[in-house]
């Protein structure tokens, strides 16, 4: 644990380098805190079903607030740091849709009522940005200290690709570790107790039913940063003083507007039976792309191939890389769309029945 103390330490004094200063870091994270607190007690201050329109203004604004900032980074930074950032939103949007399987999973198992889950995904969304933000550091740090993590990361990223597009696309739920190891040492009340997590029985503490579905989908949280930490440092530029910014940022406006996207899109996901397969084609990409860049850069394989190791720039300029990713999700969704799945008495698929996220 001190061991990774210093290496965040000296990841943050790094990222206060040059171009990007503590200041922009500070502003940046009061700029989204103000956002939050303004989203949990002005915008969503009462506990209600969203509708349908509503979810759609809301994936809207996340999404226009990401595009200005974009154009800030472009202003401020240049084009190049731009299309990284544009980049590294759009990869980080797409894999969030597997998260709002997972959510829809998550909720359903525990029954939780429509008109509570935003406020579990509220400090669900809370919690992760804290968790991007470690992951983030950590990882561009090892990846300059350590060039050959680039191989690691990036084969990763490959196997989890080719492992999504291999999978049945099934999502099981339930009682993690986690939430049994909070069982242990922790009483949790039977009875729900709308959208508090905490409740007092008897003169107890005790933790409500709703805190275990936040403690799932914190979990969850976790293991989706496994996947889209190397995914956005693999559209970056390595070295630059803006790397761990543009690549936290980017990341960051992604989780912000997961919440109306879940609401909006949970009901008919089943409409997107081909995007797991744009999911697992962008992560090869990216992940090949990683493997490339740390060939391109080791010694040994430039003294083979007569090559400089030390070229800067990337080996496949950012707004390709974007034309890539872009295309590979369109195309996963247009099939999707153009081909719908159909019931075995030829009916297509309509959803199933009861109660969907983003209806009014």
């Amino acid at each position: 644990m001190p061991a990774v103390v210093l290496l965040l330490a000296d990841s943050a004094a790094a990222a206060a380098s040059d171009t990007i200063q503590m200041s922009h870091w500070i502003a940046f994270a009061v700029f989204i805190t103000v956002m939050l607190v303004l989203d949990l007690t002005v915008f969503h201050k009462q506990s209600h079903e969203p509708s349908l329109r509503e979810s759609a203004f809301w994936t809207l604004f996340w999404s226009a607030l990401a595009l200005a900032f974009n154009g800030l980074v472009w202003w401020w930074l240049g084009g190049q740091p731009a299309i990284e950032f544009l980049t590294g939103y759009l990869v980080e949007w797409s894999l969030s849709m597997d998260n709002v399987f997972v959510f829809a999973v998550v909720f359903a198992y525990f029954g939780v009522p429509l008109k509570y889950q935003y406020r579990v995904l509220f400090w669900g969304i809370l919690g992760a940005v804290i968790m991007r933000l470690t992951f983030v550091l950590l990882g561009a740090e090892l990846v300059e200290r350590y060039k050959w993590v680039m191989w690691l990361f990036g084969g990763f990223l490959v196997y989890t690709g080719i492992k999504l597009a291999l999978g049945d696309g099934n999502h099981e739920a339930g009682e993690n570790g986690l939430v049994r190891f909070f069982r242990r040492f922790i009483p949790v009340s039977k009875e729900p107790a709308g959208d508090r997590f905490f409740v007092r029985e008897n003169g107890r503490l005790m933790a409500t039913p709703l805190f275990l579905v936040l403690l799932v989908v914190e979990s969850t949280d976790v293991l989706f940063a496994v996947d889209s930490v190397p995914a956005i440092l693999g559209v970056v530029t390595p070295g630059t003083s803006h790397m761990r910014f543009i690549a936290f940022t980017s990341n960051v406006f992604a989780i912000l507007g997961l919440r109306a996207l879940y609401f909006l899109l949970a009901g008919v996901m089943d409409l997107f039976r081909f995007l797991n397969y744009g999911l697992s084609a962008v992560l090869v990409f990216v992940g090949c792309k990683m493997i490339a860049e740390a060939a391109r850069h080791n010694e040994w394989l430039a003294a083979q191939g007569g090559w400089d190791a030390h070229a800067k720039g990337h080996l496949i300029h950012p707004a390709v890389s974007l034309l890539v990713i872009v295309t590979l999700i369109g195309t996963s969704v247009a099939a999707s769309l153009a081909f719908p799945e159909r019931r075995p008495h030829g009916g297509e698929i309509a959803g199933d029945e009861g109660e969907k996220p983003g209806r009014s």
